[in-house]
């Protein structure tokens, strides 16, 4: 029995090596897609962006103003939608409309549902006030740069592409439960999704943003068609693709408001995240075991009985994930959270991966659903 859990304690430390290298590598290769060149469009259709909100979390006027700031030269329409007359976000909306009163900004209030996905409800209501031939939707809790419709839509705008979309990047606020969120986003998702990208492995399309035009909407069956999706996003992108186009991503990252004020909230969304991930490619979900070598060298040192080697093994992959930390920030240009709680946010992220085998329901909105072995929402 000793020798059988010494040889798994060996196999674990070798395997948190190898995602040491792998989280450097990863860093790497995020550098790199920020430093591609983007070639931007020379026209600039008439753009119509769809904000899907539900509630008024911290936040939510500065992300939304930052679409009402943008260096676009062409038409451009704001369309805001709610589903509950007395949603909170109602009040941010009107406020934005008299601070931007040369702004085509609408908002509709319609309780309409299609499906168990409340978002892709949501989604499909507004897109019905759209009146330009390019949809841009992002979600509520997106912040941006006053170049991203240019960049965006000169994305869509290359021949072959069906769809653009973009990476993000995680922003915490003041409280702590949000700043390990933002860390999660990227020192782990993001040199992921970088990673999977650079390899073939990963096909980007996010709710940070789909960029499409109207008539290829129509032509993956509307947002009816996935309105009872839990991953609305890549079975948006997979049937982009299944028609033989490409998702652009162009080398731009947003940046995601994180407002967890909560242990219980930031694992739930995380448990969602992970569990979601989970559906759309189990056999990566668990591969993706590579990408925590900090706990993985902590449970093959523990059951080697924690002899000097393996202790030096820990601090080695410590001082890999920290600098793989600063590689990202310098790349990106957006600082998650300090050094010091690395160690404790990658612990906690393999917590939530393992639970991820054991959770079949997740909770979105305050509901809880039933996540079929198709992807497809159910009440429990």
């Amino acid at each position: 029995m000793l020798l059988l859990l010494h040889a798994i304690g060996y196999a674990l430390c070798v395997l948190a090596v190898i995602g040491a290298l792998y989280s450097l590598l990863a860093a790497g290769l995020v550098a790199r897609f920020m430093r591609r060149a983007q070639p931007f469009g020379s026209a600039f259709p008439a753009v119509t962006l769809i904000k899907p909100l539900h509630g008024a979390p911290p936040g939510l006027m500065s992300a939304l103003e930052s679409f009402c700031r943008q260096d676009y030269p062409g038409d451009l329409q704001i369309v805001f939608g709610v589903q509950d007359a007395m949603d909170p976000a109602i009040g941010v909306i009107r406020d934005l409309q008299r601070r931007h009163p040369a702004l085509d900004i609408e908002l509709t209030i319609d309780a309409r549902l299609y499906g168990t996905n409340r978002k892709v409800s949501n989604l499909i209501n507004i897109a019905e006030r759209a009146r330009h031939g390019v949809l841009v939707m992002s979600d509520a809790d997106i912040r941006v740069g006053p170049g991203y419709l240019r960049d965006v839509v000169g994305a869509l705008g290359r021949e072959g592409v069906g769809a653009a979309s973009c990476l993000y990047v995680g922003v915490g606020g003041v409280d702590r439960w949000s700043t390990l969120s933002a860390m999660a986003i990227n020192y782990q998702f993001l040199p992921s999704v970088a990673l999977g990208k650079a390899l073939g492995l990963a096909r980007p399309c996010f709710g940070s943003t789909i960029a499409m035009t109207a008539e290829g909407l129509r032509g993956i069956g509307g947002f009816e068609a996935f309105a009872d999706h839990l991953a609305d996003d890549y079975e948006i992108g997979r049937a982009v693709r299944a028609l033989g186009q490409g998702v652009a991503v162009p080398p731009l990252v947003v940046s995601h408001l994180c407002g967890e004020v909560s242990a219980g909230e930031l694992i739930g969304h995380e448990l969602r995240w992970n569990r979601t991930v989970r559906q759309i490619d189990a056999a990566g979900h668990a591969g993706s075991v590579i990408t925590h070598p900090l706990p993985v060298a902590l449970i093959g040192a523990a059951l080697l009985g924690l002899p000097l080697p393996s202790l030096v093994l820990i601090f080695t992959i410590v001082g890999a994930r920290i600098a793989a930390k600063f590689i990202i920030d310098a790349a990106t240009g957006a600082r998650a959270g300090p050094w010091w709680l690395v160690p404790a946010r990658d612990v906690l992220s393999f917590g939530v991966f393992c639970a991820s085998f054991a959770v079949n329901t997740v909770g979105w909105q305050g509901r809880r659903f039933r996540i079929g072995r198709d992807g497809l929402l159910a009440h429990p």
